[in-house]
């Protein structure tokens, strides 16, 4: 029998989930044994759990009580204890393209023989994401990037439903005098984005991937608004400098909603930090000129329920295959392996 412990989140500003009640009922139909910890920032009520079958476990209770035969699913990072990791985790480690952190969170799998699927690594064979935040990724990043625009960000940064942000974009909508740019605009996050903005009375200029193999510098830097969504998993020529933004320009605030900070693939380096829930926005450029950046790697969570539902109702049939050889965890799998292996070679 399968069997799934869903853990809690320990980043205090994470309330999304990566199993919706919904969705957790219709594995345990499926004869998916599910067990759900508590929870009190989760945006759905652990009730819902209980009413759709779910086992309730005491938060943050996975590493003394989940039994080894099951697969351990979250979303965002492990506490830092304990050291070593023994269980099978399924949740977005980060860990494949240099950001910071990686190799400690590798060694704590390799010391205790445990397993990471790596929620970026879900891939069909094409290497598309089987299941994603992207869009909700790009529709907040869009969203916040408009309301600093603005000057009415508030800080620290609540979550909200779709509705409630939505309607903030539309009470305050630019009829054509602000222009912005997205790069990545074909993509779920960039078409997140696009709609974002559009909902704010912005018609974004739409970059994809042929914009972007010869990216007009000059072009960019006439907008008022960047939202960068585009991924890579090979390095790119940067899409900004910092002598970019001490040249003549118009623009004032970039939303890098990649967020690949401290990792060889980021595109923007012209910041060396994430931002958060409680400092959303880092000025990187002051008067008479000032340009800001917003950087935070869990955006979705600012629409946390919708964010959840899209992302679980992609994930819970591909769950189903765990543990059966299905080329789809198996690719997770092998990138994990060949990860841990290159630990040893820089040893």
């Amino acid at each position: 029998m399968l069997r799934l412990w869903l853990r809690h989140e320990s980043r205090p500003t994470e309330r999304r989930a990566a199993l919706t009640p919904e969705d957790a009922r219709k594995l345990i139909e499926r004869g998916v044994h599910v067990t759900v910890e508590e929870s009190p920032q989760r945006v759905f009520p652990i009730d819902g759990y209980a009413g759709a079958g779910c086992v309730i476990a005491p938060q943050g209770s996975w590493a003394r009580r989940c039994p080894s035969t099951a697969y351990v699913l979250g979303l965002k990072e492990l506490p830092d204890e304990p050291a070593a990791l023994v269980h099978r985790h399924v949740f977005f480690g980060h860990a494949y393209k240099g950001q910071p952190g990686a190799p400690r969170l590798l060694r704590r799998f390799e010391a205790g023989g445990g397993t990471l699927f790596d929620l970026e690594e879900l891939l069909d064979a094409e290497g598309r994401r089987m299941a994603a935040f992207g869009y909700w990724a790009g529709y907040a990043g869009a969203a916040l990037a408009v309301l600093r625009y603005r000057g009415v960000i508030t800080a620290p940064l609540v979550s909200c439903s779709r509705a409630e942000l939505h309607g903030r974009l539309a009470r305050g909508r630019h009829t054509g005098d602000v222009t912005a740019v997205v790069i990545g605009a074909d993509g779920r996050s960039g078409h997140g984005a696009c709609d974002a903005l559009t909902a704010a009375g912005i018609e974004p200029t739409r970059w994809g991937c042929e914009d972007t193999r010869d990216l007009d510098r000059n072009a960019l830097l006439r907008h008022d608004i960047l939202v960068n969504t585009i991924g890579s998993r090979r390095p790119v020529a940067p899409f900004l400098t910092m002598a970019d933004l001490d040249s003549e320009r118009r623009l004032s605030v970039i939303a890098d909603v990649t967020c690949d900070v401290g990792s060889e693939l980021n595109a923007l380096p012209v910041y060396d930090h994430a931002t958060d829930w409680i400092n959303p926005v880092e000025r990187l450029r002051g008067s008479p000129h000032p340009v800001d950046v917003i950087a935070i790697d869990n955006l979705p969570s600012l629409v946390p329920a919708e964010a959840s539902r899209s992302f679980s109702a992609d994930l819970w049939p591909l769950l189903l295959s765990l543990g059966d050889g299905s080329e789809v965890w198996d690719r997770c799998l092998g990138a994990f392996r060949r990860a841990v292996a290159l630990l040893g070679e820089r040893d």
